[in-house]
Order: C-alpha cells, then sequence, then structure tokens
C-alpha cells in the first residue's frame, strides 16, 4: 500500500532530497565547532583531497545544470511544482556545504571524517530508490523517452558513490607531525572507515601468514601507550592521593589519645580501612587518568544494545508479515535487509568497544607495573621484610592481569541489569503476567549464582595462597639450588612444593565443581526461563494460544537475557578480585619509604666528610638503637658477629630508621655491600654501571681490584656475561667486581662492607694496598672499611669497636693498644696467629707466584682492536627466553590429552553430542507446537507438549553438569601432572642449567604458565566444544528449514573455511605473539627481581632514573606484543560476524522467498537460530585461539623436558652400606672437569689420593679451581674425563654422596622458614642434637635469646641474621650431620678473627675421626694440617705437608711470607 507513494516523484524530489541535506545543515555547526577547538595541524592539498574537490564541484554543477534545465525545458510544469525548481539548488548547495567542511577539515588537521561519511551513505541510500524508480521506466517506456535526465542522473549517483568511496581513505598527516619512529602503528594513518572495521591490521596478518612474526615485525608502541607518557602524569596524581591519605591517617591517629593502645579488634579495624581506603585512592587516580578515554567505549556499548534489542522487534513484524497472506513481498525484503543491517552494527559498536576496554586494559598495566616499580625502589626496610620477592612479582603479574579483567568487565556491572530489565519489559508485552514465572526463573537462578560465586571467591583466596606459598618456594629454591644440591635436599623441598601444590589443586578442584554448577544452571537458563514462561502461560487460560510470533521472539528475547545473566556474576566476582587487587596494591604502594631525611646531603666541602652526632638507628620502626661518631680519611669498624657494624654503614646510606640524632654525609657515596650484588650483565657493564666508559681509568681500576688474571680466564674477558646473582663467578671475583664498581665512581665517600672477606690474603692484602690503604687509588678519598683482618688495623686513621651495636672504643691502633680495652686482649691474642711483617717490601711481589710469574705492571693494555674481535656468542651465558614459531605442534595437544587418557576423552564427546541432540529436540518440538492448528480458540494436548519439552531441556541441563565437571577434572589431572613433570625436570638440571637460565624464565614457568595450565586451559576447551556442537545444531536447523539455505549457506562456510588460511594464520599471528608477549615478559620479573634485591646498591650510586628506564624499556617492549594480540581477535571477529550476519540474511531472505510454502514456526526457528550464528562464530574463534595462546604454557613447561639432566640420584642395585662411607678415602684418577661444554676444562688431570682423617689445605688465587674441585667431588658438575673413588668404590649416584659428604659454601644460604627446618628439612634428628650441634657452631646463647628458639622464623633468604650468623648455621648444618667427608668452601670468609678461632677448634674436635678437606683463604687456619695442595690454573703445583712446602721455597712458601706466617 506504501509502494506507489515511495515510487512517486513528488517523494523522490522531497523527503529522499531532503533528508541528507537537513542532516548536514544541521549539524555542520556544531561539527565546524569541534574542528575549531580541536587543531591538529595543516594538512597540505593532496591527491584525495583534490579528486574530493572535483567530483564536488560535479556533483554541484549538477544541481544548477538541472536547475536551468527545468526552466527552460519545462517552464510550462512548474506552476504546478515548485518543489522540482528547488530541489537540484538545495542540492549544490549542500554539496558546497560539504566541500566548504573538506577544506576546513584539511586546515585543521583532520585526515579522516566520520562526518562526511555519514552524509555520503545517507545521500547513496536515499537515491537508492529514485535508481530503482528509473531502472523500472526506463524498462517500460525505453531510455530515449528523456535520455538526458536519465544519463545526468546515473553520472550523479555514479559520483555520489565515488565520494563515499573516497571517504574511506585516511589524508596525509598534517605538516611536520611526519613519524619519524621506526616501524609505526598504522592505526594513526587509518581511516575512519578502516578503524571500526580493523583493517589497518591486515598488514600483520598477511606478514604472519607468510612467515611467522619475530619481535622487529611488531609496531612501535604508539606515544599515548607508553611507559613514560602514562607514568610521568600519573606519578604526579598518585603521589597527591598518597599525602591525602597519610593525613588522613594522622588524623585517626592524634583523635586517640596518646599513650593509651588500641584494642587488638580496633587496631585490625583500622589497619582493615587503610588497606581499603588506599585501594579506593589508587582506583580514583587510574579513574581519572583513563575514564575519560574509557568513557567513549561505554557509548559504543549503549549504541550497541539498542540495536541488540532492535532485532527481535523486526524479527516480530518479520513473522507477522510471514503469517500475513496479503502482505506485499517488498516488505518481506525490507525487514529482511533491516534485520542484516542492525546485525553489522551491532558488531561493529562491540567491537569497538572491546578494543577500547583492551586498549585501557593495556594501559592500566604499565600505569601499575610502573608505580609499584618505583615503589620497590623507596620501600623501607620494614616494609620489605613483609613482602617478599615473590609477592612483588605476583603484584606485577596476577593483580595487574585482575586488574585489566575488570576494566573489560566492569561496565556489565551497571549494564546488565538494565538489559535484563528490557529484556523482561518485551517479554511482558509478548506473553502479559507469564513473563513473571520468567521473572522468578531469573530471580531463583540468580542468588543460586550469587551464592556460588561469593563461595567460588572465598575458594580462590585459597590456592592464591597457596601458590604464593609455592611461588615463594621455588624462587627460594632457585636462589639456593646449589645448597640444595650439595646437601642433597631436593627431595625435601620436592616434597614441600608438591604439598603446596595438592592443597593448591585440592582447592582449585572444590572451585572448579562449583563452578560447573553455575555453567550447567546459566546454558540451562534460557530453557528454564522459556519452560517457566510457556508453562503459566498455556495453564493460566486455556485460551492463551502459542503461535511462532510469541514462541521466537520470546526465545530471541530470552537468548538476549542470556548473556547479562552469564556476564553478571562473572563480572561481579572479577569487581571483587579487581577490589582485592586493589586494597593488594594500595598496601604495597602505601607502605612506608624510606624518609629523605634519614641523611641530610651537603655538597663537598673541607673537613668532615661523614658526621653521625647522637645517631640512634633502627632497621624497622621499633628495633634497638645504635651509635655516636664522626669520620676520619680511613676509619676501619670492627666487632663481633651482629654487633651492628653492617647497620652503620646502613645508617649512613639512609637505609635504617633514623630514631635520633643527626646523620650528615657530604659528596657523592659509594657502597661495596657484605653480599656482593651482581647484575645479569657484563663484567663491563657491572664495572661501569651506567656511567661512560674511560679506557685508561677503567684499566686502573681492574688492575687496582685484581681482576686482569680473572679476565684472562673468563672465555670473552670483560664482554663476558655474568649469570644472574652473578652465578659463574667465585665469591671472591664476584667481590672484587663489586668493589670495582665502587672505585670506577669517583666518589667522594666509600663505605665498604667488609668487601676482603671472600678474597684470598694475600688478593686482600693487594686489594688494600691499591685500593683502600693509605697509598691506594681512593687515598684522598673518605673510606669507612668495616674489616676482620688484623693486618689493616695499624693503618687506620680511627678504629670504631662496635659491640651490641653501640661504639665502646674508638680511636687510632695505638691508641687502642695503650689503653687495654677489649680491644688490646682481642688483638694480643690474635696477633700470634695473623702477624704482618711491615718490611716485606709490597707492590710488584704480590702476585709472585700467584698466577705465572708476569708483573701486572707489565702487563700490555688489551688494544682497542683485539677487543674488538671478540665472537658473538663468546661469553654469552644467559639463555635468553626464546619464542618458538609458528602455529603450537600437534605434539602438544597429543602430550596434553595423552597426560588426560582417552578414556576420558571419549565419553565427554559423547556427552557433547548428547547434550546438542537435546537442545536440538526441544527447539524443534517447540516449532512443531507453535505451528499447532487453533481449534475454538485453543490448541490440543497442551499437557502432552509442555511435559515432553521439559524432560528434554532438564536432560540437557544434566548433560551440560556432567560435560564441565568432566572438562575440569581433566584438566586438573592433566595440570598436576605436567607441574610435577617441570619440577622433576628443573631440580634434575645440572648446576650449569641455573647459570645459564634466568630464574624470572623458570619463575614465570611456575606461576603464569602453570596458572595458565590450570584453568584457562580447560576454560577453553570447555567454550570450544560447546560451540562447536551449537554450530552444528544451527546448521542443521536452518537446512531443516530451508533446505534451499544450502546454496548459500555452503558457500558461506567454504568462504568461511578458505579463509581459515587467513583465520588461521591469525590464530597463529595471535600465537606467536602471545609467545613474544610471554617471552618479553620475563625479562620484567628478572629485573623487578634483580632491582629488588640491589636496591640498597641502587640507591647509593644514584641510579634509580636509570634502572626505571630500564623498567619502561622492558614493560613497553612486552605491550608491543599485546597490542597487536587483542587487535588480532577483533579484526578476526568483526570479518567473521559478517560470515555470521551473512546467514542471517540469508535464512531472512529465503524464507521470504518460500512464504508461501514455509510454516511460520519453521521460519521462526530457522531466523532465531540464525541470529546467534555471529556470536558462536566469534565465540568459536575466541576460544579455539583461548586454547591456541594457552597451549603454548604446555609447550613452555615442556621446553625443560628436553635439556640435559645431572646424574641419577641414587644409582639403582647399588648396594652401598647404611654407614657408607665408611673410611673416608677419596681418590681422583686424571680427573677433569669442565663447566659447560665448549669452555675450557676447569680442572685439567687431577691425580690425587687423600687417605682417611685426613687433613688437606687447598689454596690458591681466585679462580685456580680450588672450588670447582669441591663441586667435583659432589658431582654438582660431573667429571669431563677421569673418574673419582670414594672408600674405594667408584663415586656413586649422586644424593649417595651428597648425603654422607658434608659442604660448607662461601654463600650461606637459608631458606624462609623456621630455623630447625634450615637445620634439618627431614626432621631426622632429635631436638637435643639440634642444640648440641647449635652449641658447637657457638649459636646457642643467640638461639636461646631468641622468642621462638629453634622455631624462629628465617625471612627469605635467612635477611633478619648477619652474613656471620647464617655462616654459623651452615656450620651447625654440618656439624648436626656428622659425616665422615668434610668439606670447607671459604667458610669462614664472614666471620671475624675470634670466632674463626673458636670454629676453627670446633671443626678439629668434632671432626677429628673424618676427613676433612679445606679451602682456605687464611692460611693460618691450615698451617697444621697434614697435607696442602696447591691449585693453579686448574692443576695442582705443589702438594706436602706444610713444612715442608715452606722450606721447597715454592708458590706457597710465598704465599705464606705475604701473610706474615715465616
Amino acid at each position: 500500500e506504501l509502494l506507489p507513494f515511495f515510487s512517486s516523484v513528488c517523494f523522490q524530489n522531497t523527503v529522499l532530497v531532503w533528508v541528507p541535506c537537513i542532516y548536514l545543515w544541521l549539524l555542520a555547526p556544531f561539527y565546524c565547532l569541534h574542528l575549531y577547538c580541536h587543531d591538529r595541524g595543516r594538512i597540505q592539498m593532496s591527491c584525495l583531497c583534490t579528486a574530493k574537490m572535483v567530483l564536488g564541484f560535479l556533483l554541484a554543477s549538477f544541481g544548477f545544470v538541472e536547475f536551468f534545465y527545468i526552466l527552460l525545458e519545462r517552464s510550462q510544469e512548474i506552476q504546478q511544482h515548485m518543489v522540482f525548481l528547488l530541489s537540484p539548488i538545495i542540492r549544490s548547495m549542500t554539496v558546497i556545504l560539504a566541500l566548504c567542511i573538506i577544506q576546513l577539515e584539511r586546515i585543521r588537521g583532520c585526515r579522516s571524517s566520520v562526518f562526511l561519511f555519514l552524509f555520503w551513505i545517507l545521500a547513496v541510500v536515499c537515491s537508492l530508490v529514485p535508481l530503482r524508480a528509473k531502472i523500472q521506466l526506463a524498462m517500460d517506456e525505453g531510455i530515449a523517452s528523456d535520455i538526458v535526465r536519465y544519463l545526468a542522473f546515473f553520472s550523479y549517483f555514479t559520483i555520489q558513490l565515488a565520494q563515499l568511496f573516497l571517504c574511506c581513505f585516511a589524508d596525509q598527516p598534517p605538516v611536520g607531525k611526519t613519524v619519524l619512529e621506526k616501524n609505526p602503528c598504522p592505526v594513526k594513518d587509518a581511516s575512519f572507515l578502516s578503524k571500526i572495521l580493523f583493517w589497518w591490521f591486515t598488514g600483520l596478518v598477511v606478514k604472519g601468514y607468510r612467515t611467522p612474526l619475530a619481535a622487529e615485525d611488531l609496531w612501535t608502541l604508539r606515544e599515548e601507550d607508553t611507559s613514560h607518557k602514562i607514568i610521568s602524569e600519573l606519578e604526579q596524581n598518585w603521589t597527591a592521593e598518597c599525602a591525602k591519605l597519610q593525613k588522613q591517617e594522622k588524623a585517626l591517629a592524634s583523635g586517640v589519645a596518646l599513650g593509651s593502645r588500641l584494642p587488638d579488634q580496633a587496631q585490625l579495624l583500622r589497619k582493615l580501612q587503610k588497606e581499603q581506603s588506599s585501594g579506593f585512592f589508587l582506583l580514583r587516580t587510574l579513574a581519572r587518568k583513563f575514564g575519560p578515554y574509557f568513557l567513549t567505549g561505554t557509548l559504543c556499548i549503549i549504541f550497541h544494545d539498542a540495536f541488540m534489542f532492535a532485532i527481535p522487534q523486526v524479527l516480530s513484524l518479520l513473522l507477522g508479515f510471514m503469517r500475513d497472506e496479503d502482505a506485499p513481498l517488498w516488505k518481506g525484503y525490507f525487514y529482511a535487509t533491516l534485520m542484516f543491517l542492525l546485525s553489522c552494527l551491532q558488531s561493529l559498536f562491540n567491537h569497538q568497544y572491546m578494543y577500547t576496554c583492551f586498549t585501557v586494559g593495556m594501559r592500566v598495566k604499565t600505569a601499575v607495573m610502573g608505580l609499584v616499580y618505583r615503589k620497590s625502589l623507596v620501600i623501607n626496610s620494614a616494609a620489605r621484610r613483609t613482602c617478599t620477592v615473590g609477592e612483588i612479582v605476583n603484584l606485577v603479574s596476577a593483580d595487574t592481569q585482575k586488574l585489566m579483567d575488570f576494566v573489560v568487565y566492569f561496565n556489565a556491572v551497571w549494564l546488565a541489569p538494565i538489559e535484563i530489565a528490557l529484556c523482561l519489559f518485551f517479554l511482558w508485552q509478548h506473553l502479559g503476567p507469564s513473563a513473571l514465572a520468567g521473572i522468578a526463573t531469573v530471580i531463583l537462578i540468580f542468588p543460586l549464582n550469587g551464592f556460588i560465586a561469593k563461595k567460588r571467591s572465598k575458594l580462590q583466596v585459597k590456592p592464591m595462597k597457596f601458590m604464593d606459598g609455592r611461588i615463594r618456594l621455588m624462587n627460594e629454591i632457585l636462589n639456593g639450588i646449589k645448597i640444595l644440591k650439595f646437601y642433597a635436599w631436593e627431595k625435601a623441598f620436592l616434597e614441600q612444593v608438591l604439598g603446596y601444590r595438592e592443597k593448591e589443586l585440592k582447592a582449585l578442584k572444590k572451585s572448579q565443581i562449583l563452578y560447573s554448577i553455575s555453567i550447567a544452571s546459566f546454558n540451562s537458563s534460557s530453557f528454564l526461563i522459556a519452560f517457566a514462561m510457556f508453562g503459566v502461560y498455556v495453564m493460566l487460560d486455556d485460551r492463551n494460544v502459542l503461535d511462532a510470533q510469541k514462541v521466537f521472539v520470546s526465545m530471541a528475547l530470552i537468548n538476549i537475557l542470556k548473556t547479562p545473566l552469564s556476564q553478571l556474576p562473572f563480572a561481579i566476582s572479577t569487581t571483587m578480585q579487581a577490589v582485592v587487587s586493589l586494597r593488594r596494591l594500595g598496601k604495597y604502594l602505601c607502605s612506608e619509604e624510606l624518609k629523605v631525611d634519614n641523611v641530610s646531603k651537603a655538597p663537598l666541602s673541607s673537613g668532615k666528610n661523614v658526621m653521625i652526632e647522637n645517631g640512634t638507628f633502627s632497621w624497622s620502626a621499633e628495633g634497638p638503637p645504635s651509635s655516636v661518631c664522626h669520620v676520619v680519611p680511613l676509619l676501619l669498624v670492627v666487632g663481633h658477629v651482629g654487633s651492628g657494624k653492617s647497620s652503620l654503614l646502613s645508617a649512613m646510606l639512609g637505609e635504617t630508621e633514623k630514631r635520633s640524632g643527626q646523620v650528615t654525609v657530604k659528596g657523592s657515596v659509594a657502597y661495596v655491600p657484605q653480599q656482593a650484588w651482581i647484575q645479569n650483565a657484563t663484567v663491563q657493564d657491572n664495572i661501569i654501571f651506567g656511567r661512560e666508559k674511560l679506557k685508561t681509568w677503567y684499566h686502573r681500576v681492574l688492575e687496582a681490584c685484581a681482576l686482569l688474571p680473572d679476565l684472562d680466564i673468563l672465555p670473552a674477558g670483560d664482554a663476558t656475561e655474568i649469570g644472574e646473582k652473578g652465578l659463574n663467578l667465585s665469591g671472591g671475583q664476584k667481590q672484587r667486581v663489586s668493589l670495582a664498581r665502587a672505585v670506577y665512581r669517583k666518589a667522594d665517600v666509600y663505605l665498604l662492607d667488609d668487601p676482603l672477606s671472600a678474597v684470598d690474603a694475600h688478593v686482600g692484602q693487594h686489594i688494600f694496598d691499591k685500593v683502600i690503604g693509605p697509598k691506594g687509588v681512593l687515598r684522598d678519598k673518605t673510606r669507612i672499611l668495616v674489616t676482620h683482618g688484623m693486618s689493616f688495623l695499624p693503618q687506620a686513621d680511627l678504629i670504631l669497636v662496635l659491640v651490641d651495636g653501640e661504639i665502646t672504643e674508638s680511636g687510632s691502633y695505638q691508641e687502642l693498644l695503650s689503653r687495654h680495652g677489649a680491644f688490646a686482649d682481642f688483638i694480643h691474642t690474635f696477633a700470634s696467629t695473623e702477624r704482618k711483617e711491615s718490611a716485606i717490601q709490597r707492590g710488584e711481589e704480590t702476585f709472585q707466584g700467584d698466577t705465572t710469574n708476569t708483573n701486572l705492571q707489565n702487563m700490555e693494555p688489551v688494544s682497542e682492536t683485539d677487543q674488538e674481535q671478540v665472537p658473538e656468542d663468546l661469553g654469552k651465558l644467559t639463555v635468553v627466553d626464546k619464542a618458538r614459531t609458528g602455529r603450537v605442534r600437534l605434539e602438544m595437544y597429543k602430550k596434553y590429552f595423552k597426560t588426560i587418557g582417552l578414556a576420558i576423552i571419549i565419553p565427554i564427546v559423547f556427552l557433547y553430542a548428547f547434550q546438542q541432540g537435546a537442545s536440538l529436540a526441544y527447539n524443534y518440538w517447540l516449532s512443531m507446537w507453535a505451528d499447532d492448528p487453533v481449534v475454538n480458540g485453543t490448541q490440543i494436548d497442551t499437557d502432552l507438549k509442555l511435559t515432553v519439552f521439559g524432560a528434554l531441556g532438564f536432560a540437557q541441563g544434566i548433560a551440560i553438569f556432567g560435560t564441565t565437571v568432566a572438562i575440569s577434572i581433566c584438566g586438573i589431572i592433566a595440570s598436576r601432572h605436567l607441574h610435577m613433570d617441570l619440577l622433576i625436570n628443573v631440580l634434575r638440571s645440572p648446576m650449569s642449567f641455573f647459570e645459564s637460565t634466568p630464574s624470572g624464565n623458570l619463575l614465570n614457568r611456575f606461576a603464569k604458565e602453570i596458572d595458565a595450565i590450570d584453568c584457562m586451559v580447560p576454560d577453553g576447551l570447555k567454550m570450544m566444544l560447546s560451540y562447536v556442537f551449537k554450530l552444528m545444531e544451527v546448521c542443521i536447523i536452518v537446512l531443516m528449514a530451508t533446505p534451499f539455505a544450502a546454496v548459500i549457506i555452503l558457500p558461506l562456510l567454504v568462504f568461511y573455511f578458505s579463509t581459515v588460511g587467513y583465520r588461521a594464520s591469525t590464530v597463529a599471528t595471535s600465537c606467536q605473539l602471545r609467545r613474544l608477549e610471554a617471552v618479553s615478559r620475563s625479562p620484567i620479573y628478572t629485573h623487578f627481581n634483580e632491582t629488588v634485591q640491589g636496591a640498597s646498591v641502587i640507591r647509593a650510586f644514584g641510579e634509580q632514573s636509570r634502572f626505571i628506564l630500564q623498567a619502561n624499556e622492558r614493560v613497553d617492549f612486552n605491550q608491543t606484543s599485546y597490542f597487536p594480540r587483542f587487535v588480532a581477535t577483533r579484526w578476526l571477529a568483526v570479518n567473521l560476524e559478517f560470515v555470521g550476519n551473512g546467514v542471517v540474511l540469508a535464512a531472512a531472505i529465503l524464507s521470504v522467498m518460500g512464504k508461501s510454502t514455509l510454516s511460520p514456526g519453521i521460519v521462526g526457528l530457522a531466523v532465531s537460530h540464525s541470529l546467534q550464528v555471529t556470536g558462536i562464530l566469534s565465540w568459536i574463534v575466541r576460544s579455539w585461539t583461548d586454547v591456541e595462546n594457552n597451549i603454548v604454557s604446555v609447550e613452555r613447561v615442556n621446553e625443560y623436558a628436553e635439556t640435559a639432566k645431572e646424574a641419577s640420584w641414587t644409582i639403582e642395585g647399588s648396594s652401598l652400606p647404611t654407614a657408607w662411607p665408611q673410611k673416608g678415602t677419596i681418590e681422583f684418577q686424571d680427573y677433569g672437569l669442565q663447566y659447560r661444554k665448549g669452555l675450557e676444562l676447569a680442572l685439567k688431570g687431577i691425580t690425587l689420593h687423600i687417605r682417611e682423617r685426613e687433613k688437606v689445605g687447598i689454596v690458591g688465587r681466585t679462580g685456580a679451581g680450588k672450588s670447582s674441585l669441591a663441586l667435583g667431588i659432589f658431582r654438582i658438575l660431573e667429571a669431563a674425563k677421569g673418574k673419582i673413588f670414594i672408600d674405594g668404590k667408584l663415586s656413586p649416584g649422586f644424593h649417595h654422596i651428597n648425603c654422607f659428604c658434608c659442604p660448607l659454601s662461601q654463600d650461606p644460604v637459608l631458606f624462609s622458614g623456621s630455623l630447625r627446618m634450615n637445620l634439618d628439612p627431614f626432621d631426622t634428628y632429635t631436638d637435643e642434637e639440634v642444640w648440641s650441634s647449635l652449641e658447637l657452631a657457638h649459636l646457642k646463647n643467640f638461639v636461646s635469646n631468641l622468642p621462638d628458639k629453634l622455631n624462629h622464623e628465617c625471612s627469605e633468604g635467612g635477611e633478619n641474621l648477619s652474613l656471620g650468623q647464617r655462616q654459623l648455621v651452615c656450620l651447625a648444618r654440618a656439624l648436626l650431620r656428622k659425616t665422615k667427608i668434610l668439606v670447607l668452601d671459604e667458610a669462614t670468609a664472614a666471620v671475624d678473627l675470634e670466632t674463626d678461632t673458636l670454629i676453627q677448634s670446633t671443626i678439629r674436635t668434632q671432626f677429628e675421626d673424618c676427613t676433612v678437606l679445606t679451602i682456605a683463604h687464611r692460611l693460618n687456619t691450615i698451617m697444621d694440617y697434614t697435607r696442602v695442595i696447591v691449585m693453579d690454573r686448574g692443576h695442582i703445583s705443589e702438594m706436602d705437608s706444610p713444612t715442608n712446602l715452606i722450606a721447597q721455597r715454592g708458590q706457597f712458601y710465598r704465599m705464606c711470607r705475604e701473610a706474615g706466617l715465616v
């Protein structure tokens, strides 16, 4: 009835011309204002712009030509229709306005115009009706009748199309805004259309299709996404927020009366309040920064919802059309097309929203990582103790991820309830009050799910807690792996980790079963709602008839209802988790910082450089106090273990809490910590430490720190990469590199915390003379040296004696001796053992007989050219975490499914088929019901129909629950196996593996990758399988309804699968991007780890900004692969959903065409199901991509299965007696050893026989192979050649030796846990035995004074004990084990002489009937041994009793002479 009107000339010339014109004229002023406010620079005239102008003038001239044509040719018709004259003029004026806007856009730098794009679309759409009319007319009357008009119209239409086409491209960038960066992100140059369809991403997909992507193919980050840009603004806001928070706290604190203690509950409440408000402040800061951009996304989702709700209304009209016999066909086609358009718009807006969310999420991640990193550089020691490195890494990995999820799902929290309300409103319109039954069902399903979500989030805390514990333990295991291997403790720790893991999986299983209930109730929710509504509707009144319109529009609405219903609990739980994470982050970011006024800095001036007046310091706000002093050029600090020497230096650095007094430091500071902190970089980078390289000075520093001979031994000299924490350097080398770093600085004040403890006596003397002493490189600087070396005391300007944190005596050496105090007694006791002949001329001779007889002075500096020729990979140690390329190999899937087992997999597939079959059956049953004829206003057998419908639905629900539980359990089975394999593989790896693999890589595997295998892989599989089966169901239904649809659906599927190559390449691209992202994540954690451990050194050297820059670079590099990864998913989904929308169009158009033969019921079934195709396709791809992406985790966890393993822990069938070894003889036969393949031998052809109960000392310069000998005995390193016999038997399995031989090594490592656990992890000894071992190690007093005694908790790495105390704990360990062979490796380097003497006497008495090998620095300790072995460059150069060796006047004699022993 409307067709004649639509095709009337009047309508064509009025409404259709005016609509685009009105749009342009009404909105142009606002748009111009917008352009005026946003100036992006001027764009020069380009070909594109010129083309637009030319075509525009042509279009405008058409209007004027038509105007004159009508005036001249058709003047007689004008009287009737003034409209005909007006229309062309209006049209031309509008085009001229459009041209003006094009120019304005060019001047204001707008490169792609949405405003004009919409105008041209409107213009083209409005021209379609006259176009059809003109073609119809031409076919009826022939063109000749009015050829000018026809030609004019067709040309006009073509030019409009051309304008629309040109609008799809972006203009060139404004002048001066050309991009200089390498490989910029194409989104900047993309046009509006390319942005909404993500076409700009295609280039990367094509590249990924041809070759696997590498890091250099990725685009550089857009400026607004970089760390620098984001954090610089955010940091100011956050500092302001922090200040507010502290104000609040102060107000609260002052509110409480002074002196009164709050009761515990009130204190706990205050603490919780503080955590909550800090989380809220963090959220507010982030919202201010990222809110505006996030709101544009919110706008998109609102539009998406509008289109989504319009579709069922159009479906209702379409079904009404099917029922109405007389309706004209064009209506049907119109509805079909409208449905297609609405579906397309819905897709576009949805993906714009997702893109915005992920971009915001990415920026939030950058922001939080940056804030946490900056915080870790200023956090004070008390706060640092409350959170371990593992927990900080967790903040950066797990909690930032939770925030990113929160950004994506946050809008669902408020939108979902609105969507639900709208659905129910429309349902009420269709079904009246019975819609309330649907509401009741929703109300029942919701609390159930809410309850489950709550239960789950409670349960979620448990696995997170166990995971935190497991990661912390792993971190310690990796840090102390050497000790673990020495003591054969891997089994104990393996069991501990597996204990955590079992608890974690148990909690996970509970949580997964609950989750399955909620998934089942969701997936059956649409059935349950329909069942309740239709049931009540039919029961209420016999006259209530279910026809196709009611059934299928309701079903479409219920399907819409499912999305918010499923999202809401997820959104709520994500929000809950995000709140917890915000609290954790807030708590950390608000924790106490080092006070700037702990030390007052002053410029360098003559006079005293360091002053402490009446200073009282403590490590936390409650601890015990320290001291008073001022400082002279060379100050030596001495005292027993634990007397507070290191704390005194920390006070000067401002690391401790200043309780009272004043500390002043003038000039710059350099600091050498007691335990050397070495970065994972080259030797040169470690020494230069961010400064430029001054060649001669650098060489002088190396020489003074006695590093030149070491560099000769290292494979690539100073370009050798040092492993994490300096793994491939000996203790002495690390300490000297650490010292060289300080010396290279040319600072004014040097704080040296016992740097000479780990080096041999003669090297120590050399360093003292060349660096620290009155004639050393640093002679003009202020030096504060903590030391245990007696020989240096006479040269000090001032000596401080510390006892229990107080300075008891101070003065020069002579003054202190003359006072006859504690110091004098101390000196007299030890002077006899370590006398120094000051008469011996020093200098060149220091190194005589040390390496070969080269004088250091005569060594040629390495010339520039020689240095350049070091081959690339020489000295490379750390294996960079590599990304595999291409698709995930099929073996990974096979491995994953093999760990589960076929017996479980086949039933699962059958369950899925059954579940979908039930769904198909109940849907088909509905359509038959809807087509049932109405007799006397009622339908027959409604009760039976309802019963069958209900039975089928419930069967489906039970099947869903079965499949989800089964898959979750499969996932847990698989992840248990994979974690176990990974753990065993890592623990069975040899030492060389840990030297070349950064612990960040390993932690990443244990944290992120195992987490992915626990949860992500099974979830992805669940989704993928359910959607694949759902797609089959939809295709079957559409083909059942309109078999004709095969003609369209098959080509679409062919197209879908033909582009699978590209789609696979997107998945491959996305997979490759995930790998690159995972690989670039490891360095972030490694860097974090390093920074947290070396924070005091970084602060002392003032290098914070450089480290922050490095952290920024690493985070940005990680984001470059994350950004294209989520765009890949959008690109794919948009293109796919257009295929899906094609199915909707096909089903609808074919239904209209087959109107005469099809029943409304079957059409409703087909069309309402085809509406789900878009969603299903994108979910299939999303879940497939998820599975592919997360299967990468299986691949990465599996990587270490192929690395080399050490010898078996115990040898099968070796019948060793229980008390083996009984004698303790050791024999080496032509023994050789190398650290890694390709390096030269560290020990060369050692042949040696050590008899039982023999005491053997091993001496030699650092790096001569002393420690390597010990590593060989323990089979930490396997022999490269030759054999070792112990008690005449060939060296047995790894664990046998390590259980029966006992080492004491240079680095005392403790694990977090009780002191008792550190001494005896297997609980094999009684408390009495433990106490007696502590007594012999001189720790009994210390431990019995601790509040928890043996249960005293050691913090991570034993940081709450001093280094000397840790070494004594390690000695107690050895005494406890009472083994036949004891190996001491520089064990007493960090303790003072008095304790050292006690230890030596203990060893002599307690291990009298054992074989003892001592690697010694202090020669006086081995003078009474039966034999001494002198090592040199991997050979034994001398071996005999000490007296004979001295008589031979060889290398040993020279060393003794230097130490003043002869």
